[in-house]
C-alpha cells in the first residue's frame, strides 16, 4: 500500500503543522468558554460526516473504504487520537498555548525513540541530531516560562506521548491499509467514542462561537488527512 517519498512527506508535514497550529489556537479559544469534551465531540461529528461524504464518492463506496484486516488497530488508533486531543486541549487551558507547545514539541523525539521497537525502523545519529536541533530551535523561538516545570505540565507530556504512539500506529496501519481507510476509521471511531462521553456535557453555544467551531472542524479534518498522507509517504522517524 505504501510508496515512499520522504521529500514530499516532509513538505506535507510542514503543511500539517501549520494547519494544526491554527486548530490549536481555535481550540484554546473555545475551551475557555465550553467544556473540552463538548468542543471535541462537535468537531468530530463534522469530521465523521466529512469522512463519510468523501468515502461514499470513492470506488466501491463506504464499504470498500472501510474494509480492513486491522479493525482493532484502526479503531484503537482512532480512539487514541481523540483522547489525545482532549488531553492536549486541556493542557492549553491549564498551561497556555506557548508552554503546552514547548512540551509537545518533544513528540518527534518520542516518535524516533519508539519507531525502532514498534516499527523496526533504523534511526541514525544524523536524524537524532536533526531532531534535537529542531527541538532546541522550537524552545528558542517560543521561549516558554517556568510553568513547563509545573505539575500541570504532565498533561502536555501525556499528550505528546499519546500523539507519538498514534503516529506510529498510523504508520503501521499504512503497511496494509490505504490513507482513505485510515482516514475513515480515524473519523468514525473517534466520533463514536466522543459521542458516548460528550452527550453528557452538552450546552448551547453562541452564534459567533459556532463560526469558530466551523473553522475548527475544517482545520481538524484537513490536518488529520494530511498527517495520514505524511505517514504513507515517508518513514515515521523521518517525518519527526
Amino acid at each position: 500500500m505504501q510508496h515512499s517519498d520522504p521529500k514530499r512527506g516532509i513538505a506535507l508535514m510542514l503543511a500539517t503543522t501549520l494547519v494544526f497550529a491554527a486548530q490549536d489556537g481555535i481550540s484554546r479559544h473555545l475551551a475557555a468558554e465550553y467544556n473540552v469534551i463538548l468542543v471535541v465531540m462537535l468537531r468530530y461529528w463534522f469530521f465523521a460526516a466529512f469522512v463519510l461524504a468523501v468515502s461514499s464518492r470513492r470506488p466501491g463506496g463506504i464499504a470498500a473504504v472501510a474494509r480492513t484486516e486491522q479493525l482493532g488497530l484502526q479503531i484503537g488508533r482512532g480512539v487514541l487520537l481523540v483522547a489525545e486531543i482532549c488531553v492536549m486541549v486541556l493542557a492549553f487551558t491549564l498551561l497556555g498555548l506557548v508552554e503546552s507547545h514547548a512540551i509537545f514539541a518533544a513528540y518527534p523525539l518520542l516518535v524516533a525513540a519508539l519507531s525502532g521497537p514498534i516499527l523496526g525502523e533504523k534511526v541514525g545519529w544524523r536524524r537524532w541530531a536533526a531532531i534535537g536541533v529542531g527541538f532546541v530551535g522550537v524552545l528558542l523561538i517560543i521561549r516558554p516560562g517556568l510553568r513547563v516545570f509545573s505539575p500541570e505540565a504532565l498533561v502536555a507530556v501525556a499528550s505528546a506521548l499519546m500523539f507519538a504512539v498514534y503516529g506510529l500506529l498510523t504508520r503501521y496501519a499504512a503497511r496494509k491499509d490505504s490513507a482513505a481507510t485510515s482516514f475513515f476509521w480515524t473519523g468514525v471511531a473517534g466520533a463514536a467514542g466522543m459521542t458516548v462521553a460528550g452527550v453528557w456535557f452538552w450546552e448551547p453555544m453562541s452564534g459567533t462561537d459556532w463560526l469558530w467551531m466551523a473553522a475548527l472542524c475544517v482545520c481538524g479534518a484537513t490536518g488529520h488527512y494530511l498527517l495520514i498522507r505524511v505517514y504513507e509517504l515517508a518513514e515515521a522517524s523521518a517525518n519527526s
